[in-house]
């Protein structure tokens, strides 16, 4: 009777939720986000594959940079206090490889369109987002969410989606 109880509360707290925050400030909300784009010079194959290389170093530098954020104003700050550093990590593996165009790291706003993969949707908006282009960038991109966290580790289609209420419900009933 305890659990149904306490789930009856977590589900009111998670409609309560939703409903809140559903049209202003929440997951639908494409101000809620901080995308994280990694562009590729063109999409000759060489290019592409390389973007996944550097798509690789960025991510392990990134995550444990923005995984302590509390809010999104604060993982911005922290993109904004370390772009020459993406950028150096971005070059240093384009040069391993044997690319010479470089990378330029920036953020910005940005339009995108709706997005879905695996059930996870962004809606088409306007996206403050951290763009990495390699070379002229003109290429197929690779992204991510920096905040919050929903990035696709190993393919493009792989979900990695960090859910505290998910993972408090989960510890609850383990």
């Amino acid at each position: 009777m305890k659990k149904l109880c306490i789930c009856a509360l977590l589900a009111a707290l998670i409609f309560g939720l939703v409903f809140t925050f559903g049209n202003t400030g929440g997951p639908s909300d494409p101000a809620s986000y901080l995308r994280l784009h990694v562009r590729a010079n063109s999409n000759s194959e060489e290019d592409q594959a390389v973007k996944y290389l550097v798509r690789d170093a960025l991510v392990e530098w990134l995550t444990p940079l923005v995984s302590e954020a509390e809010s999104k104003e604060e993982a911005l700050l922290l993109v904004q206090n370390n772009l020459d550093e993406a950028e150096r990590i971005a070059e240093a593996v384009l040069l391993q490889n044997g690319f010479s165009y470089g990378a330029t790291a920036k953020l910005t706003e940005e339009e995108f369109p709706t997005r879905v993969y695996e059930g996870a949707t962004l809606p088409a908006g306007v996206y403050d987002a951290f763009i990495l282009e390699l070379g002229e960038g003109k290429g197929d991109n690779w992204w991510c969410v920096v905040y919050p966290p929903l990035c696709f580790a190993g393919g493009e289609t792989d979900i990695v989606y960090k859910s505290k209420i998910l993972e408090i419900i989960r510890a609850f009933f383990a």
